[in-house]
Formats: C-alpha cells, sequence, structure tokens
C-alpha cells in the first residue's frame, strides 16, 4: 500500500504507525526505522518523523513488537536494598547505558532475602526480561538452572569470579579487605572487630570478612579471638552492632565495618558514647559511597568503581541478549581511600 493510499483515521482513534507515517510523508517501514534504528535514518528525515510522533501522541505497541521478535527490549535487575546509596551510582550507570542500547530497565529489591530474590527473578522472566543483572553469586541452584531453561541470560555484578559458569563484572571483595586490612595492621592494631552483614547468604560479605581474617592471619593474631557482629545493613544497626563490639574484652582499637552505611552509623556510636575517631578507635568501611567523604571525620573506606560497573555491564548483558554469547568475566580494581577515620592505636 503507497502512502497515499492510506486510509484516514477517525478523530477519536488510538494513533497508528500509519499516520505517523501519513503526517511526515514517509512509509511506514521509515517510521519503524525512526523508532528502533535511528541511526540508520537521515537527520532531516528522523527530525519530520518524531514531530509527527510527538504531533499525534503517538506511542509505539510494544506488546506486538515484543510477540514479533520475541523480545521486549527490557532488562531486569534484581538488588538486594534500595534503603540506602550503596547500589545506586552503579544501577544508575546501568540504566543509562541501557538506554542508550534502546533498553528499559526493570528493578526490583529483594531485601536480602533469598527467598524473595528467586520468586522476583521468576517473576521479571515472566514479564519477558530478556536479561537480568544479579548481585553476587550467592542463591540456590536451581535459580540457575531455571534461567537455563528459559534461555535468559544472566550477568552478576559486584563480584567476581572466573571459574565461576555465570559470568560477571566486578571486583574480588576478599582481596579488597586484605588491602584495607594491611594498611590497618600496619598502623600498629592489634585488637580489632568486625561488623558485618549476614555471611550466610552474602557471598559478599562472606568475602570481606574473609580479607580481614587472612589479613589478620598474616599480622600474627588469632582469628578465633576476634569479635564479629552480623546485622542489617543500615545506619541504626550500624550503631548497635559498634556499641556492642566496644563492650567486648580487650576493647577493640579499630572496627572493619562490611559497608559505609554500617560504618556511619559506628561513627554515630563512637561520637554518642564520647570516643575519639581516630584517637580512641578507627573505624573503616567499604564502597566509598557519597556519605563516606561528607562524615565527620571522613571516612577510610574501599573505593568501588561503581559507574563503571554499572555501565560495561550494561554492554555486557545487551550482548549477551543480542548476540547470544556468553563474555568472559571482568575484574574491576578497587582502591583504598585513606581518610581520617584511621589512625594508629591509642597509646
Amino acid at each position: 500500500m503507497s502512502r497515499e493510499s492510506l486510509p484516514p483515521t477517525p478523530a477519536s482513534s488510538v494513533p497508528t504507525l500509519a499516520d505517523v507515517a501519513r503526517m511526515a510523508n514517509v512509509s511506514t517501514a521509515t517510521v519503524s526505522r525512526c523508532l528502533n534504528s535511528p541511526d540508520q535514518v537521515a537527520e532531516r528525515t528522523r527530525t519530520r518523523v518524531m514531530a509527527a510522533v510527538k504531533g499525534l501522541g503517538y506511542a509505539p505497541n510494544f506488546g506486538a513488537r515484543a510477540l514479533a521478535s520475541k523480545q521486549t527490549n527490557t532488562i531486569g535487575a534484581v538488588i538486594p536494598t534500595m534503603e540506602n546509596a550503596i547500589f545506586a551510582r552503579g544501577i544508575q550507570a546501568f540504566q543509562e547505558e541501557l538506554g542508550r542500547h534502546g533498553y528499559t530497565l526493570l528493578v526490583a529489591s529483594s531485601s536480602y532475602q533469598e527467598a524473595l530474590e528467586e520468586e522476583q527473578i521468576r517473576t521479571l522472566t515472566a514479564r519477558g526480561a530478556d536479561g537480568l543483572l544479579l548481585i553476587g553469586f550467592h542463591r540456590n541452584a536451581r535459580v540457575y538452572e531455571f534461567l537455563k531453561t528459559r534461555s535468559v541470560p544472566a550477568l552478576v555484578a559486584w563480584a567476581y569470579d572466573a571459574e565461576n559458569n555465570t559470568p560477571s563484572i566486578g571486583f574480588s571483595n576478599k582481596h579488597a579487605m586484605v588491602d584495607l586490612a594491611r594498611i590497618v595492621f600496619e598502623k600498629g592494631h592489634r585488637h580489632i572487630g568486625m561488623i558485618s552483614a549476614d555471611t550466610t547468604a552474602n557471598d559478599r560479605a562472606r568475602d570481606r570478612l574473609t580479607g580481614v581474617k587472612l589479613a589478620a592471619g598474616e599480622a600474627g593474631l588469632d582469628v578465633d579471638r576476634m569479635p564479629v557482629i552480623e546485622t542489617t545493613y543500615s545506619i541504626e544497626c550500624g550503631v548497635e552492632a559498634f556499641r556492642q563490639i566496644m563492650a567486648w574484652t580487650p576493647r577493640p582499637t579499630a572496627v572493619f565495618c562490611g559497608n559505609d552505611v554500617l560504618a556511619i552509623g559506628a561513627l554515630r556510636a563512637a561520637k554518642e558514647m564520647g570516643l575519639s575517631v581516630p584517637g580512641d578507635v578507627s573505624i573503616t568501611g567499604f564502597d566509598d559511597i557519597e556519605l563516606a567523604s561528607l562524615a565527620e571525620p571522613a571516612l577510610t573506606t574501599v573505593h568501588v568503581p561503581h559507574r563503571e560497573m554499572g555501565r560495561r555491564a550494561a554492554g555486557m548483558l545487551v550482548d549477551m541478549v543480542t548476540k547470544k554469547i556468553t563474555p568472559k568475566s571482568v575484574e574491576l580494581q578497587t582502591d583504598i581511600r585513606l581518610r581520617r577515620t584511621l589512625g594508629p592505636p591509642p597509646t
């Protein structure tokens, strides 16, 4: 059917692709290319088509497109929490890069609950997510088997394991914490403690605790006597855990925190207890979220390349979806941000 022979559209109906084509004086194929592959259309034509789209209030029928292509151009991400800024920068960069590839992001939060995460993974898959971003490796094997059976590619972030069958982009939580702990021990600390997330179902927390213990062993410390408080990632829980750990005998002169949120809570508790940081006790974090540099005193922590990780994760997942490939896992580097919460032990 030629452009001239397209039938008129009743004023009350929903605008169609044909209506856009008629207004812009182009073919429906050109309109489709403008919407799906704009770089393949001349700028002048593209401008005219998009003006028609806007003028008519046209919205593509993504349901029909999904049925035809067997793709929805959506990517799902299941993150452990939305209650703090741990994942904010990485997910923001992930979404921005997906947008550049024409994909929409659907996000779910599992609240660090393994069963809820599995339910959300199944729901996102049922809703047609073309691929999934998952945080860390720890989950029941049946989840990975489910994704394999459904042919839904999954990419793990915020962790790295070259030997794991699931591709990943992230960093070694264990080695990052070893690097930080070595600096703490070089300062002379011998009485230490750690505030961690629950390590049972959180491989990132587990690896960070392992990193502290490895470095403590290198320093000749008895790791079995190191107090460890496992709690929920929140400032309030950090406050309570710090109070508990400082009641230990001998009292720690340095407290490692599994992330910056817990560390901010520890700093608040230290102030409330009348303790000087780092004069009486040193406190360290992990992640280098914005609060870390704004805290008083500024927090010594492990800097994670959140935005680079999110951006590159999006590119990897899009390739997994469109090219049907399994990419090599990518290891990113962390570094230590030495600020004012770390000093020598009190004399």
